[in-house]
């Protein structure tokens, strides 16, 4: 069974395999953080349910250029640092203020992370969100995209650094519910929520 949990709060009492965000104190198994924990799970280990983006190897991201020398392009990634692509990466220029989706290939130990795959995105909006309620927003094996893309008819992109790209379709009942699964991300079931909740939307709106 899923529940919150305040850092320093006792998780289990007997051993487990170890997870994120948790610690061992006397053999008793402890939150380092504020989040989720699921009780029947074999490994102990917290969501969070705030907090920075930190990068990590494979990640998806969503990146706006900020900058532009000789060699390449500063990207912002809604963390700690910022990431650089060469030119040559790119098939065509980039300017400021353009949207790009890449893939982190590397994390360095002071959390600087290194891009691969860059993509520029065309015209559309960029949505924030907080950064631990990202994997929430693409649900297991992509469940929760498809239900915001294909009950919203938006084309979405989602990065695991809080941030979403969307264009076309309904853009405003997207961020609707957008909010929804951010206010409701420790709720259990919710993709069946989310699904009834587009439902009556979409009622409402069309009739």
């Amino acid at each position: 069974m899923k529940k919150v949990v305040i850092p320093g709060e006792i998780l289990f009492e007997e051993r487990k395999r170890l997870g994120s965000n948790v610690f061992v104190l006397n053999g008793k198994i402890y939150s380092k953080v504020l989040g989720i924990t699921d009780n029947e799970n074999e490994t102990a280990t917290v969501v969070p349910l705030q907090g920075p983006y930190v990068p990590r190897r494979d990640d998806s991201v969503v990146g706006v250029i900020t900058r532009e020398n000789f060699a390449g392009y500063g990207v912002n990634i809604n963390s700690f640092n910022e990431c650089f692509i060469p030119k040559s990466a790119m098939r065509t220029p980039l300017s400021l203020g353009d949207v790009i989706i890449a893939k982190v290939s590397n994390v360095s130990e002071l959390k600087e992370a290194d891009l691969t795959f860059p993509k520029r995105m065309g015209d559309g909006e960029v949505i924030s969100v907080n950064p631990v309620r990202s994997p929430r927003l693409i649900g297991k094996n992509g469940s929760m995209l498809d239900i915001l893309s294909q009950g919203t008819d938006c084309e979405v992109f989602i990065g695991k650094n809080g941030r979403l790209w969307a264009r076309n379709g309904d853009l405003e009942l997207l961020k609707k519910t957008v909010k929804f699964i951010e206010e409701n991300s420790y709720k259990s079931n919710l993709t069946n929520a989310v699904e009834s909740l587009l439902r009556k939307w979409l009622r409402w709106k069309y009739g």
